[in-house]
Formats: C-alpha cells, sequence, structure tokens
C-alpha cells in the first residue's frame, strides 16, 4: 500500500459506522481499491475450559469452583498460566467472600498434566506424597508436593463421575486417602496409566529425544502405572465416592475396564511416609446424603433407568414375540433424564458471582451473558444442590 498525503487521510478512512472501517487503498499500479473492516467480537473460547467460580449463597455461604481440566502453561512452562494456579487465585477471591466451605466440580474432566494435579493437591494438602507410578522396573517412585503449607484449609467437597479421569483421580484419590476432602458422585473412569507417543521407528527409545523426528506414522505405548499414597491403584476400578450418587453414566459400559486390552488393577506398598487427617464423619453425611436422594424425583428416575439400562444389556436372546420385541425396544430407546428436566429447588441458596468477577464482567457483554447462562445451568443442577446440603452438615 502506497503511502496516503495527509490531506487524503480523511478521506481515506471512514468511521461513521461504528462498526465498520472503510479503507482506500492505493496499488503499485496506481489503482484504487476501498476495503472494508468490519468489527466482529473474537469468541474467547479457551475461557471456556478454564477455571470458574461462583458463591453459594444461602443460610451459609459456600464456593464452587468448576475445573474442566488440568491445563498447563505450554508456554513458558513457568505454570503461571496452568490450572493449579488459576485455582488458587479462584480460592483467594472466594476466601475475600467468606466462605464457609468449599465444592470443587471435577466432573466431566478427562484429565490432563499430572504435574498440575500434584500442585493443586499441594493447595489442600501440607508438603508430603501425592501420588506413586511405577514403569517396567521394579522401582517405585514417589510424586511429592514440595511446597509448605495450604492455601485452603477449609470444609472441602469434591464432585465426580465417570468422566472423571487420570489426572482428575489422582486429585480425588489423594484427597480421600488424607481424609481431607468428602468425594461425593459416581465412580470415576478408572484410568491410571501413563502413555508417550513416539514415532514409529526401531532405532529410537524411550530416552530419546523424539521432538525433531518427523514422521507419518506414530505409536501410543503405555510406559507406567499410577498409584495412590496407599499402594492402591484407580486403574479398571477408578475412585470410589465416599457418598455414592446415582448417575446416568453408570448405565454405560464406556470406562477403562471396558477397553478390550486395558491393564487390570494391582497393589502395591503403601508409601511410609504420608500421614492421614482425622476421619471425616462420611457415615453421618452418606445417611443425610441417602435421605435427600430419595427425597428427589430427579434421583429417583435416574436409579429407573439404570435399572432398566442393566437389564436390558444382560439379556442376550432375542425375544421374536413381537410384543417383546417392541417392548425391549422401547426400554433400549429410553431416553436418559436429562438435567433440563431437573426441577431444583432454588430457594435454599442463591448463585452469586464473586466481586472480583463482577468488575471483569462490567465491560464486557458477552462475558456477562456466559455468567447467566452459567447461573442458569448450576441453578437446575442437582448433584449442586445436594452437595451444597451436604456441605451444612459437614460444618455443624
Amino acid at each position: 500500500m502506497s503511502e496516503a498525503a495527509p490531506e487524503e487521510l480523511g478521506r481515506s478512512l471512514s468511521l461513521s459506522n461504528h462498526d465498520k472501517a472503510v479503507f482506500k487503498v492505493k496499488k503499485a499500479d496506481g489503482t484504487i481499491r476501498e476495503v472494508t473492516l468490519w468489527k466482529e467480537t473474537v469468541e474467547d473460547t479457551q475461557d471456556n475450559n478454564k477455571v470458574k467460580s461462583f458463591l453459594l449463597k444461602g443460610s451459609k455461604t459456600f464456593g464452587y469452583l468448576s475445573l474442566p481440566a488440568f491445563y498447563e502453561d505450554w508456554e513458558n512452562g513457568s505454570g503461571v498460566n496452568g490450572c493449579a494456579n488459576d485455582v488458587a487465585k479462584e480460592i483467594v477471591k472466594l476466601k475475600k467472600e467468606n466462605i464457609a466451605g468449599l465444592i470443587l466440580d471435577i466432573r466431566y474432566n478427562g484429565g490432563g498434566s499430572m504435574q498440575e494435579a500434584v500442585e493443586l493437591a499441594g493447595i489442600f494438602i501440607d508438603a508430603g506424597p501425592v501420588g506413586q507410578y511405577k514403569a517396567k522396573d521394579a522401582q517405585v517412585i514417589t510424586v511429592k508436593d514440595a511446597n509448605r503449607g495450604t492455601i485452603y484449609d477449609g470444609p472441602l467437597m469434591v464432585l465426580v463421575n465417570g468422566y472423571s479421569a487420570s489426572a482428575s483421580e489422582v486429585i480425588a484419590g489423594t484427597l480421600q486417602d488424607y481424609n481431607r476432602a468428602v468425594i461425593v458422585g459416581s465412580p470415576t473412569y478408572g484410568k491410571a496409566t501413563a502413555q508417550v507417543i513416539l514415532p514409529m521407528d526401531t532405532t529410537i527409545t524411550l530416552d530419546t529425544d523424539v521432538s525433531s523426528i518427523k514422521t507419518s506414522n506414530y505409536i501410543k505405548i503405555t510406559v507406567s502405572q499410577l498409584y495412590r499414597i496407599t499402594g492402591k491403584t484407580a486403574q479398571a476400578t477408578g475412585v470410589i465416592p465416599d457418598v455414592l450418587l446415582p448417575d446416568v453414566l453408570d448405565a454405560q459400559n464406556n470406562k477403562e475396564v471396558d477397553e478390550p486390552f486395558a491393564l487390570q488393577s494391582k497393589v502395591i506398598d503403601a508409601n511410609k511416609y504420608y500421614k492421614a487427617l482425622p476421619p471425616l464423619p462420611i457415615k453421618t453425611i452418606n445417611a443425610i446424603a441417602i435421605n435427600k436422594i430419595n427425597e428427589v424425583p430427579y434421583f429417583n428416575s435416574v436409579k429407573e433407568y439404570i435399572q432398566k439400562e442393566k437389564k436390558t444389556q444382560q439379556k442376550k436372546d432375542i425375544d421374536l414375540k413381537i410384543t417383546n420385541a417392541t417392548l425391549t425396544t422401547a426400554v433400549a430407546n429410553r431416553e436418559a433424564p436429562s438435567l433440563k428436566d431437573a426441577n431444583t429447588d432454588t430457594t435454599l441458596f442463591s448463585i452469586q458471582t464473586h466481586s472480583f468477577e463482577n468488575q471483569r464482567l462490567q465491560s464486557n457483554k458477552r462475558l456477562q451473558e456466559m455468567d447467566q447462562q452459567w447461573k442458569k445451568f448450576l441453578a437446575k443442577d442437582p448433584y449442586v444442590k445436594l452437595a451444597y446440603e451436604l456441605m451444612l452438615s459437614m460444618i455443624k
């Protein structure tokens, strides 16, 4: 683009409409062309995959924190933009609101960076072992949180389900083994193995730097298995919550153990240097949970759905009677209960944005809309409502 004379600039750039800018461009051959640039909102899709927190305000104020993935700071490796640091910052903001407890939601969190999982565990426990892993040799390596102190030491509850996997299971298992949190939900996915992706090249080993090797064929290899500090593993069995809640995912056979070549669960020696905190009142909380579950129509419909689905899956023979075949098809095609159908009582608490987030929302309409969508979704979530009720019983 050639340089325009100062007196021509006013005519070259039109800003009469705030949604567009019109440029007159003089090309090398002398021709002039008008180019219109329209102002559009660039969607920050990464914002949807990061930590989100709210206040659940009722008779007590609890913090709610959603962690969708264990992402890390890929650009500089400092951890500044990793999920553990983001969680820490949100907890500090929630503590400014004088929360009486915290609900950490890692449902549907398929895992990610193990280093971030270790650092996240350190937010809630003092320095010490977090887990163990073992490769093909006999040596067992202990994974430790080396940082003294905690960022949050109050009442803690962790929500999990059948899609909570890998790093999520490390967190849930560690906090459960330390008696640091009450784990609530359905059994997790059951993946406690680590893999590497290598190029198909017979000249390399696991110690080879493959970053510069280019090929069209790659292979994923399982190189180690993860263990809890108790010596148990989440492999195949998953992490079994302290408080079991019915979940539609329990009706599906799509966990790690259902894979044809999944490794089976094994036990190694427990770590000798970890010391658990005093036991939590799990029996009392469970008794309250059972009564609450039976009172909620959504949970009853989920239990009914699971029973019918399991019964359908067990039936191997095909009945040739048209009436029975129709009934079987109807059961198989039955839609699972949706959170949209859950008539959750929202009078127990209100969902509010903390003061720091309110400042960020003021100048961004799109973020305000996202914030409202989050609140509507959480207001209909029976698992969040039950978690709030169970938190009340924990702090009495």
